[in-house]
């Protein structure tokens, strides 16, 4: 398939865009970098009607390199592919601001999600842009946060699998990171596995941090996707935090979920 053969539809003014006309089992090398370049630029793609096998969702994904697999899940068959599956909302554990897996050495660059099942109304994934987040910020506040790293966690992810919190992935990262691909620059801390910045005890970080977790997705960051059967979706973890909007009550929704890795954040 060349690149002539699709189109783009953006989805909101910080980010995101729709493919129309592709199918991602048919991508040569030559639509791969526009569709990377895209990537780049938007942040989020969607790619709606897709027909895909776990095989072949990993095999578009593995076009961005090496995939790697979630500490505590994975499918028997496919142990890269996570099942995200409807068990209510006081169980659902994805009700949070976060970038996949910070708590890695090597971060994933990206997601890639496959719905197989979609609710009729509600399960949206909220977005929102770290790069706008981190440039609408006062000088002040960019100058105390441009040099510090912070500790990121799995410790909360171990106690909800049930696992050893002792052995739960662990990793600094700069608060504020570099783009390996486009140099620009990101907030990079989530609620989720953010724990202190380091140099700094918990109570000295707790306010700052609190008033990042907050800015970074101001409503003005963001898009929404509403899911459709068949959605292949695909998000950048180095610049875009996201978040699953549990309003479908009991209705059901089925996706599979895999990362590639990505660099070390610097």
């Amino acid at each position: 398939m060349s690149v002539s053969d699709f189109s783009i539809r953006r989805i909101a003014a910080p980010l995101g865009a729709t493919v129309e006309g592709l199918d991602v089992r048919t991508v040569d090398h030559e639509t791969w970098l526009t569709i990377d370049q895209l990537f780049c630029q938007h942040k989020v793609l969607v790619f709606p009607e897709q027909q895909l096998t776990p095989q072949d969702h990993m095999d578009f994904a593995r076009r961005w390199g090496k995939l790697v697999r979630h500490p505590y899940a994975g499918l028997d068959e496919y142990p890269e592919i996570i099942e995200l599956v409807n068990v209510g909302k006081r169980r659902d554990i994805n009700q949070h601001w976060h970038s996949d897996m910070t708590y890695n050495e090597a971060p994933p660059k990206l997601t890639m999600l496959y719905a197989l099942e979609t609710p009729k109304i509600g399960g949206d994934t909220a977005f929102a842009n770290q790069e706008l987040a981190y440039e609408s910020l006062s000088d002040g506040v960019r100058r105390t946060i441009d040099p510090l790293e912070a500790i990121h966690s799995a410790a909360g992810l171990a106690r909800t699998y049930g696992e050893t919190v002792e052995n739960a992935p662990e990793a600094n990262h700069p608060v504020v990171r570099t783009h390996d691909q486009t140099e620009n620059r990101s907030l990079y801390v989530c609620r989720a596995f953010t724990r202190q910045f380091c140099g700094w005890n918990p109570d000295e970080s707790q306010a700052l941090l609190d008033f990042l977790f907050q800015h970074s997705c101001r409503p003005e960051f963001q898009a929404r996707h509403a899911w459709s059967q068949n959605d292949l979706i695909m998000w950048d973890n180095r610049s875009v935090m996201h978040f699953a909007v549990h309003d479908h009550d009991d209705e059901p929704r089925r996706i599979h979920r895999l990362q590639v890795e990505g660099e070390i954040p610097r």
